[in-house]
């Protein structure tokens, strides 16, 4: 069962970086783009609000696979004079709060949707082409659920194996 578990979510998570990825394809043909339509005159119309759009994919998308292979940046200053159970507490602690800080940010995100969308009629769009906000809206709530779920299985990780992961992580 935690096998089946554990490859859905590498799953998800290679889907989420997936987005990402794509978003910044996009973001360096957009400014390519761009950027050559300028010195001939003509810049690329709403090139700032595919940017933009396509900055909420890089970051939301990546932000899974940057916790699971523990890419955020570490200040371990006092990690050596730490006693292990410390150092596990705090690895423990991290993912439970992230954990909830994003499901915060999909429940936030979500419930703007909800209220512009079906309550008040509105159709966010951005300024210049009329992109519409809610398509990348709903990829950070799917993007930050799928975080929160990769958090919440590393702190169960951490409970069953007892390891604070340090060696998988990028400490030593």
């Amino acid at each position: 069962m935690g096998a089946r578990v554990s490859t859905w979510a590498d799953g998800l998570i290679r889907l989420s970086a997936l987005v990402g990825t794509i978003g910044l394809v996009i973001e360096v043909v957009v400014i390519l783009i761009d950027v050559i339509g300028r010195f001939f005159g003509s810049p690329l119309t709403g090139a700032q609000d595919i940017s933009q759009m396509s900055m909420v994919l890089i970051v939301f998308g990546g932000m899974a696979l940057c916790d699971k292979i523990g890419g955020h940046v570490n200040v371990d200053l006092l990690e050596n004079a730490m006693p292990r159970w410390m150092i596990w507490a705090g690895d423990f602690a991290s993912a439970l709060i992230g954990a909830v800080i994003f499901i915060g940010i999909a429940w936030t995100t979500w419930s703007s949707i909800y209220l512009m969308r079906f309550q008040l009629g509105v159709v966010q769009k951005t300024n210049i082409i009329d992109l519409q906000f809610d398509w990348f809206k709903g990829a950070i709530v799917v993007m930050s659920i799928i975080t929160a779920i990769g958090m919440i299985l590393r702190a169960i990780g951490l409970v069953l194996t007892g390891d604070n992961g340090q060696e998988s992580r990028g400490h030593a």
